[in-house]
């Protein structure tokens, strides 16, 4: 096994990374911005290098600090987490040049379905409905104007180099099209160097379903899938599995779909393979190369660390696991708790925490890195720990949620505890009677 590993990132995923390094015996560095001295990861660690000032550009996304703290502390892998440059093909191919192992696909792999056109094209290529729209990047508005009267308003305007709603737009008629068209490619640019775009067919009242999986030389294999359909302005909130929308039929054959794809396109690692559901269709939306932010409800349902089966993969080529042995029990939901205050459009609430208690108790568990005296700085993202819950059924990870949100106790910023609480009472939840749309439609928060 690995004897060190450098972990590329901050707060709760590099916590999460050194728990399962600790557990394979691997010794751990941190690194840090100057702002983040004092954050849970750089205490948890074996050791630390600071590889720059607060900006993520001058720091979290500086690479030649980065490979510099490498060779000062002689690691032999390095862990990405989600964000920052965990689906940056130059970085990992820059560690496969200097024999790093990068803990996940290869540079070409990420580049390649990081391109939302390309991965689109493989997709439709391996058996795997795809979404209408162009066939490839747009750039002419009289081209773009065509497609949209092919397929009918309302249409969806997407960044090609990038996601997390940026460069994004729902255009609901040709009078707004220029305007919004113009807006994505400029956000598109700002956000990803890249100002390609592409459209597709929006879709009133999808849900967001995703299938986890883990491929190595020797198969692929899913964890089942994760409802993730509560967002807000493309910003997911709550995730939950098993989906309560799915039924066996639809379930089985896009795991056989999924896991084809994977495995033809030869990934290796932990992936995941998202897509829009409605009336009884999925369609391909796009794969993330990395772990995602809601995998801890993946793992309280089959009882896999997912973290752990990525640094096995990274350092044995294949996967341990066989599908015949994954077998998922109960219900698990994950809120995400953000410090934001949602009654003023989710403003950041930057500050000193000067009251932390945190829930426990069965089946529950938080992933965080936040402690009292804590300092959450307006430099990053405002997701400060996720808190997960397991029962028998939804019903009770339902319940469970409930009473360990009441437990739950942050003072001195603002979090979106009481937005959960609000969310999770509600009858729409309650009832299965919602899409990635309903926050925005609703105007509940």
């Amino acid at each position: 096994m690995f004897k060190k590993i450098l972990i590329a990132n901050r707060g709760e995923i590099a916590v999460r990374v050194i728990r399962a390094c600790k557990e394979w015996g691997i010794s751990t560095v941190a690194i840090h911005s100057d702002v983040d001295r004092e954050s849970m990861h750089v205490k948890l660690a074996d050791e630390s290098v600071c590889v720059g000032p607060h900006q993520p550009s001058n720091s979290y996304l500086n690479i030649p600090s980065i490979m510099s703290a490498i060779e000062l502390t002689g690691s032999e892998a390095v862990h990405p987490g989600y964000g920052f440059l965990s689906e940056n093909s130059n970085f990992a191919k820059i560690l496969e040049e200097n024999n790093i192992k990068f803990i996940g696909p290869s540079s070409k792999l990420i580049k390649m379905m990081g391109d939302k056109i390309q991965a689109k094209k493989i997709a439709k290529e391996n058996g795997l409905p795809v979404i209408e729209g162009s066939e490839g990047g747009v750039s002419n508005i009289d081209e773009a104007k065509e497609i949209c009267k092919k397929i009918g308003f309302p249409v969806l305007i997407k960044a090609a180099g990038g996601g997390g709603g940026k460069g994004m737009k729902i255009v609901n008629d040709e009078n707004k099209f220029k305007e919004l068209f113009l807006a994505a490619k400029s956000e598109a640019k700002k956000f990803f160097a890249n100002d390609e775009v592409y459209i597709e067919k929006f879709f009133e009242d999808p849900r967001h379903i995703e299938v986890q999986v883990l491929s190595g030389k020797n198969r692929t294999v899913h964890l089942y899938e994760r409802d993730c359909s509560v967002q807000r302005r493309h910003q997911k909130l709550i995730e939950e599995t098993p989906s309560p929308i799915l039924n066996n039929e639809i379930r089985n054959e896009l795991f056989e779909k999924t896991v084809n794809m994977v495995s033809k396109i030869g990934y290796e690692g932990a992936g995941t393979v998202e897509f829009i559901y409605e009336k009884g269709k999925f369609y391909f939306l796009e794969m993330n190369t990395r772990v995602q932010v809601e995998h801890p409800v993946t793992e309280m349902v089959t009882g896999i660390d997912i973290i752990k089966e990525q640094i096995w993969i990274a350092y044995t080529g294949n996967t341990a696991l066989e599908q015949k042995d994954i077998s998922p029990r109960g219900h698990a939901i994950e809120c995400r708790i953000n410090a934001e205050d949602a009654s003023k459009n989710f403003q950041p609430s930057p500050g000193i925490i000067t009251m932390c208690h945190q829930p426990s108790g069965f089946r529950t568990r938080v992933d965080g890195a936040i402690y009292q005296g804590y300092k959450v700085t307006p430099f990053y993202d405002s997701m400060i720990c996720k808190l997960i819950c397991h029962g028998r059924n939804r019903e009770e990870a339902i319940q469970r949620m409930n009473r360990s949100l009441d437990e739950f106790v942050i003072e001195g910023i603002t979090t979106t505890i009481k937005l959960h609480k609000k969310l999770l009472g509600h009858k729409k939840f309650l009832e299965n009677d919602f899409n990635v749309t309903w926050l925005d439609k609703d105007k509940i928060i």
